[in-house]
């Protein structure tokens, strides 16, 4: 019986691989630490949502997740080819930024419906600044529309990766896994249903991030320590 290889089929062994080898090297360059592991539910569908530093975070964040596989929303432009056969081997799955792809969000909500694992970052893209950006609603929308939970965390000291040199340091790189967050579903969520729901998963991560990541002044109109420098410099 000849077995047909597609995506789909070899994926899953490609994500574990990676993502076991890269704990092991992890372990070696970095001083890695994970808290709060066990907040990750053991079994259904949820959403894994966190700041985005640098280009390396979603397979740090899937190490640090590690007893779950993520299917990480990735920009479309990653799946050009050749490029594009790392993300596909790695079971994302892509996505318009910056306006409503609908075919993504109802990809990641089928993906929820069947018990797996959606990644997002809410920020959209990576940090330039060094510094928590502004999220957009699409993340909120899902979890809204679909009733997933959702599980926040925060990254600290990927952004040292924009100069690999300093790893001969052995830079320090923290996941924090925050407690779930459960929504109610909703069918039609309103704009201010989805403004308050994004409100409340960055809310979350922004609690758990380091306060040098935290933006001269925040949302909230609070000032941050004196003294403090843009991550990385």
């Amino acid at each position: 019986m000849r077995v047909k290889l597609t995506w789909q089929t070899v994926s899953p062994a490609a994500y574990w691989g990676a993502t076991y080898a890269l704990r092991g090297v992890l372990r070696v360059v970095v001083r890695w630490k994970v808290t709060g592991r066990e907040n990750v539910p053991a079994t259904g569908g949820f959403m894994v949502v966190a700041n985005h530093m640098n280009n390396a975070d979603p397979p740090i964040l899937g190490a640090a997740i590690a007893r779950r596989r993520i299917r990480f929303m990735a920009k479309i432009e990653l799946f050009k080819w050749p490029f594009g056969i790392v993300p596909r081997l790695y079971g994302a799955f892509p996505v318009r930024r910056f306006e409503a792809d609908l075919g993504a969000l109802l990809n990641a909500e089928r993906l929820l419906k069947r018990g797996e694992v959606v990644g997002m970052f809410p920020e959209g893209t990576r940090s330039r600044t060094g510094y928590l950006g502004t999220p957009h609603p699409g993340t909120a929308a899902i979890a809204l529309h679909s009733g997933a939970t959702v599980l926040p965390c925060a990254i600290a000291g990927t952004e040292i990766l924009r100069n690999p040199l300093k790893l001969i340091f052995r830079p320090t790189f923290s996941i924090t896994i925050g407690e779930p967050i459960v929504f109610e579903k909703v069918r039609r969520p309103t704009p201010e249903q989805i403004s308050e729901a994004t409100e409340r998963i960055f809310g979350a991560i922004r609690a758990m991030v380091p306060r040098k990541y935290l933006p001269p002044y925040t949302e909230t109109g609070e000032a941050a320590a004196d003294g403090d420098n843009p991550p990385g410099e």
